[in-house]
């Protein structure tokens, strides 16, 4: 299972994946929880793509990017003469989706003005344009997102209750990059790729020290950061190699909060390891001879920290 334009090796995203595929054919409402950059408008396009509603368009609403005494028009429309400048009537973005996806992104920002309407939307799947008397039967797949967490906002009374099970009908939560192990290392081999076919350069790959340091950064960004940098650094670059250094950042090296000496230690050898793994590409010989220790030595060790080989060689720790 595939979907375009997400590049992943990690057990979690894939059986993410899966689920992906389970409920695009579904038409209750689906809510991505993840933070900003992991990519949750390109999985609410793989749900429209694998659902019934294909065949219809996919409109993107973002709820915090319009002024809260916009929004309403934004999403429902309005008849001509309803307000000063409604010189025609216009469709909502709702309407605009008939037959296909809407999806609302930030749906954490929605007013709380705005709520109880969508909520009427939702439950009855009809609308009426601002200004208007009339109600408007609209089929359409709803797909909300939002970085913030709701939960929160619901004991803050900032977000309906009602309309939170409503949205979350199927909920799908996106781990952020640094949760995925040695992805970082395989999401920047293909970036590499793409952004060298589009600016006609050629690398010969990242320096071992450009690897260490993509892994040791926490990228707050996310997969929208790697992208960017990853793009600058071909831009600028002249060489064969990317570097640290054209990667523009200073890798923060995670600090141990364990006092435990034998729980350190233990800590301390899982992430050289698999640091060395995805350096080597899953390569086991060249794995050894980063660590100097011997092929004997080091699949002891792996064994000792329940460290496994899989798919296309590449080490991940077991849960």
């Amino acid at each position: 299972m595939h979907i375009e334009g997400l590049y992943t090796q990690d057990l979690n995203m894939q059986a993410m994946i899966k689920k992906v595929f389970k409920i695009a054919p579904v038409s209750a409402c689906v809510l991505l929880l993840g933070e900003s950059g992991t990519g949750k408008e390109l999985i609410a396009n793989a749900l429209h793509q694998y659902s019934l509603y294909s065949k219809g368009p996919f409109i993107a609403i973002n709820c915090a990017a319009i002024p809260e005494n916009l929004l309403e028009s934004e999403l429902f429309g309005f008849e001509k003469g309803a307000f000063t400048g409604a010189h025609q009537q216009t469709k909502g973005k709702i309407e605009q989706a008939t037959g296909g996806t809407l999806f609302l992104d930030e749906i954490g920002d929605l007013p709380l003005s705005l709520q109880p309407k969508l909520l009427r939307f939702l439950q009855e799947k009809k609308i009426e344009r601002i200004g208007g008397r009339q109600s408007i039967a609209v089929n359409v797949r709803v797909i909300c997102a939002t970085h913030q967490n709701l939960a929160e906002k619901l004991s803050k009374y900032q977000f309906r209750e009602d309309l939170y099970y409503r949205i979350a009908e199927l909920v799908l939560c996106l781990p952020a990059l640094r949760q995925r192990g040695q992805d970082v290392i395989y999401i920047a081999d293909k970036l590499l790729e793409h952004y060298q076919q589009i600016f006609k350069k050629t690398f010969k790959g990242f320096t071992s020290e450009a690897m260490v340091s993509l892994l040791d950064y926490d990228w707050p960004g996310n997969i929208r950061e790697l992208k960017n940098k990853i793009q600058q650094a071909v831009i600028l670059n002249d060489g064969f190699w990317i570097t640290s250094k054209d990667l523009n950042f200073n890798a923060k090296q995670n600090a141990f909060s364990a006092l435990n000496l034998k729980e350190a230690r233990e800590r301390a050898e899982r992430e050289v390891i698999l640091k060395a793994f995805a350096i080597s590409h899953g390569n086991v010989s060249k794995a050894a001879e980063i660590l100097s220790i011997t092929r004997p030595t080091l699949y002891s060790i792996i064994q000792k920290l329940e460290l496994n080989i899989i798919q296309e060689n590449r080490a991940v720790e077991v849960e």
